[in-house]
C-alpha cells in the first residue's frame, strides 16, 4: 500500500508539472491525491500505525482492546488533525493577507502606483514596475502582488509585445521579492511556521542573493524595450466603495494594513502564537477602519455589492486549495515512513548544499515551487541538537537554500510558480519563448545568487 500511495503522489506531481499541456487544474490534482492518500492510509491503518507509532498507539489504547475503530480514531486524532492544523495555519494566513490586500485595493490605497507609472520612457516604466512589485511582494503574497501589478500594467501599456516584457519583469520581481521575507511567499511562511527560521535572520540572509537574482534579468529585459512606449491613460474604473475617501483616509488604511503585516513577526515573537492569528488580528482592525471610513456609504446603492471584500475569487481559492492538498499529500507520505528512508539514503549528498540547491531549483522550475519546497521540507525535521544543527537547526543552511532555490526555480520557467501561470494566462506567453528570452538569464542570475547564499550560510 505504501508503494500505491507513493505512485499516486508521483502521478499527481506529474500532472501538476504538466498542467500547461494537460489543462488539468493542479489544485484539483493536489486535493485529489491528498484525500485519496489518506483514505488508502486509513484502510491499512493497523499496519502503518504499528510500524511507525506502536508505542504511542499502545499508550492511546490505555488497556482497551485494539480494534479497527480504535486505529481509525487514533489516526484521526493524533496524525490526520496534526497535518490539517499545519495546513490550516498557512491557508488562514493567506486568506487573511489576501483579504487585507482586497480591502486596500477596493479603497484606492494603491492608486499611487498608477500615478508613478505616468511615463512614456520604456526604461523608467520597467524599473518602476519592477521596484514597486519587488517591494510589494516582500510585504504581501507574491501571487496577489503579481495579479494586481499585471492588471495595472495591462490597462496602461497598449502593445502586446511590450506588455509581455513588462509582465515578465513583474513575475521576476514578485518571485524574488516574495523570497525576501517569511510573509512574502508560502514557502517562507511554511518554514517560519514549523520553526525552521526566524523572520529577521531569514530576510537578512536572503537580501543579497534575491537582489542578484532580480537585478540582472531586469537589466537584460531592458534591452528588449524601445526608448519610447505607447501608453493609454484612462479614467480609473469605478470601484463602488472608495469614491468618497480622501488622501489621508487612504494613507491611514494603507498604514494600518501594511504596518500591521510588518508587526506580525513581532507579534509571533512576543506571544509565540501562530502567525495566522496576528494576520487575522490585523485584518479585523483594518476591516473595522474600513467600515468607519465608509460609514456614509454603507446603505448607499454603490455599497450593496461591495461591503464584503471580494477575496473569494477563483485564483485565490485555487492557490489555497493547492496548498492544502499538497500539505495533506506529503503528510500521508511522511506517515508511511518512506521519507525517513529517503533521508537515510541521501546521506552525504544531502549535506552538499550547492548540489541540493541546484537540484531543487531545476525541479522547482518544472514542478510548482510550493510542492517542491514541501517535498524537501518533509524529508527533514528541524534539528534541536546534534552534528547537523548547522544545516537543519534553527536558521540552518538547508532551509534557506531550499527556500531560495524553489522561489528562483519559478523564474526559469513560467510553469514553476502561480505568478508565472497568471502571466501566461493573461498575456498568452509561450513556454519556449519565455525560456529563450528570459528563463536562461534568470537561471544564470539565480545560480549566482545561490553561490552567494551558499557563501553566506
Amino acid at each position: 500500500m505504501t508503494l500505491v500511495i507513493i505512485t499516486i503522489i508521483l502521478i499527481g506531481y506529474f500532472l501538476i508539472a504538466t498542467e500547461k499541456f494537460t489543462n488539468v487544474n493542479k489544485a484539483a490534482v493536489a486535493i485529489f491525491v491528498g484525500t485519496l492518500g489518506w483514505i488508502l492510509y486509513i484502510c491499512y491503518g493497523s499496519d502503518f500505525v504499528m510500524g511507525q507509532h506502536a508505542k504511542e498507539y499502545t499508550s492511546f489504547l490505555d488497556g482497551a482492546p485494539a480494534s479497527s475503530a480504535a486505529v481509525k480514531q487514533y489516526i484521526f486524532q493524533n496524525l490526520f488533525l496534526k497535518y490539517v492544523g499545519r495546513a490550516s495555519e498557512i491557508v488562514l494566513f493567506l486568506l487573511s493577507t489576501m483579504t487585507i490586500v482586497e480591502i486596500l485595493q477596493n479603497n484606492g490605497c494603491f492608486d499611487f502606483i498608477s500615478q508613478m507609472l505616468r511615463t512614456r520612457s520604456g526604461k523608467r516604466m520597467l524599473w518602476t514596475l519592477s521596484v514597486i512589485t519587488f517591494l510589494i511582494s516582500a510585504n504581501l503574497d507574491n501571487l496577489t502582488a503579481t495579479v494586481m501589478m499585471l492588471t495595472i500594467m495591462h490597462a496602461i501599456v497598449s502593445r502586446q509585445r511590450q506588455r509581455v516584457i513588462f509582465g515578465c519583469a513583474i513575475v521576476l520581481s514578485a518571485n524574488c521579492g516574495g523570497a525576501l521575507t517569511v510573509i512574502g511567499d508560502p514557502t517562507g511562511l511554511v518554514l517560519w511556521n514549523i520553526g525552521a527560521v526566524t523572520a529577521t535572520d531569514y530576510s537578512l540572509t536572503m537580501a543579497l542573493p534575491c537582489l542578484i537574482a532580480w537585478f540582472f534579468p531586469i537589466l537584460w529585459l531592458q534591452r528588449s524595450l524601445p526608448r519610447r512606449i505607447e501608453t493609454e491613460w484612462i479614467t480609473m474604473p469605478y470601484r463602488g466603495d472608495d469614491t468618497n475617501l480622501n488622501l489621508w483616509q487612504r494613507a491611514l488604511m494603507l498604514f494600518v494594513g501594511i504596518g500591521g503585516l510588518w508587526f506580525i513577526p513581532t507579534f509571533h515573537n512576543i506571544t509565540k502564537l501562530s502567525p495566522f492569528l496576528g494576520a487575522m488580528c490585523v485584518l479585523s482592525v483594518l476591516w473595522i477602519v474600513n467600515e468607519l471610513m465608509n460609514r456614509k456609504l454603507m446603505n448607499a446603492d454603490q455599497m450593496i455589492q461591495r461591503r464584503v471584500p471580494r477575496v473569494l475569487q477563483y485564483g485565490v481559492i485555487q492557490m489555497i486549495l493547492f496548498v492544502l492538498g499538497i500539505m495533506l499529500a506529503l503528510g500521508v507520505v511522511r506517515e508511511t515512513g518512506v521519507l525517513t528512508k529517503v533521508d537515510d539514503f541521501s546521506g552525504s549528498i544531502a549535506d552538499n548544499m550547492l548540489v541540493v540547491g541546484l537540484a531543487t531549483q531545476l525541479v522547482g522550475s518544472v514542478l510548482d515551487n510550493f510542492a517542491t519546497l514541501m517535498s524537501m521540507v518533509s524529508i527533514h525535521d528541524v534539528a534541536e541538537s546534534g552534528s547537523n544543527i548547522a544545516l537543519y537547526g534553527l536558521n540552518g543552511a538547508y532551509w534557506k537554500i531550499v527556500a531560495y532555490a524553489t522561489a528562483m526555480g519559478g523564474n526559469i520557467l513560467c510553469i514553476g510558480s502561480m505568478s508565472g501561470l497568471a502571466l501566461m494566462k493573461m498575456e498568452r506567453i509561450k513556454l519556449n519563448w519565455y525560456f529563450v528570452n528570459v528563463g536562461w538569464v534568470s537561471l544564470v542570475a539565480s545560480l549566482a545568487g545561490l553561490v552567494c547564499l551558499w557563501l553566506l550560510v
